[in-house]
């Protein structure tokens, strides 16, 4: 009973510690660091303790190279620290560690990036539009954060559950599911933000400026389409928001 208490410490601790892993960035280990910083507590159980050879051995492993989505890092957490107490050699630790940096970045950024972020943003947007900013912020930061946050919850414990073998844990159905569909869902919700955020700001306008409104809305979006795919791609949607964003204000000020 004692032993699972402490282990249960060790959880909650290498848990609130994977909030914090990119604290340690740098460029010659990346969140090496921070993997360390957030396995410490689930190995301080090993034969021999904080003074042991083994912990010791253990925790310099922890702290070298190491690269992955931030959300899913938990997952190589869980995974190496069940593998320093199933006896692993050191070898294959560095394999392990090897092996799931690669994997836990691509599918961090599919998950995240390409699908959580948008689609959440989208939903904020939709809220922003149909409710009030401040409805659709709060619709955002609390959609956006119990997602990311259960990511992690899930990843600390797939790993540990995976142990030297977590790769099947990459092959369960939610993963598989959310590469295949969420961009999809992002941009149906992005399809439908659009259409929400643009009649909201038209509807500032008066009945007889809004026709000449909208026919700059579909110009500005047309233009935005003909740089970002033709001229300039590298540019970014964001920086191409932003610059229209800034020539608003400008002429606007002129006008």
């Amino acid at each position: 009973h004692r032993g699972d208490t402490a282990m249960t410490r060790g959880f909650l601790r290498a848990w609130f510690r994977t909030l914090l892993i990119q604290a340690s960035w740098n460029y010659d280990r990346l969140i090496g660091v921070g993997v360390g910083f957030a396995t410490e507590p689930l190995i301080r159980s090993l034969p021999g303790g904080t003074q042991g050879d083994r912990y010791r051995a253990a925790m310099a492993r922890a702290c070298t190279y190491f690269n992955a989505h931030p959300y899913l890092a938990g997952l190589a957490v869980g995974a190496i620290a069940r593998a320093e107490h199933e006896g692993a050699t050191g070898e294959q630790v560095e394999r392990l560690r090897r092996a799931l940096a690669s994997p836990l970045g691509s599918i961090g950024d599919q998950l995240v990036w390409s699908a959580l972020l948008p689609f959440a943003t989208s939903v904020g947007l939709v809220f922003t539009a149909w409710v009030s900013p401040t409805v659709g912020i709060a619709a955002f930061l609390i959609l956006y954060n119990a997602a990311h946050v259960w990511l992690r919850t899930w990843a600390l414990a797939a790993g540990w559950r995976g142990g030297i073998e977590v790769a099947s844990q990459l092959k369960t159905p939610f993963v598989q599911w959310g590469m295949r569909a969420g961009r999809r869902i992002a941009a149906f919700a992005i399809g439908v933000a659009i259409p929400a955020v643009v009649w909201w700001r038209l509807s500032d306008f008066g009945p007889d400026e809004i026709p000449r409104a909208a026919i700059g809305a579909a110009l500005v979006t047309l233009a935005g389409i003909v740089v970002l795919r033709r001229i300039w791609p590298a540019l970014g949607s964001l920086r191409f928001g932003l610059a229209v964003l800034a020539v608003a204000v400008v002429a606007g000020w002129i006008g």
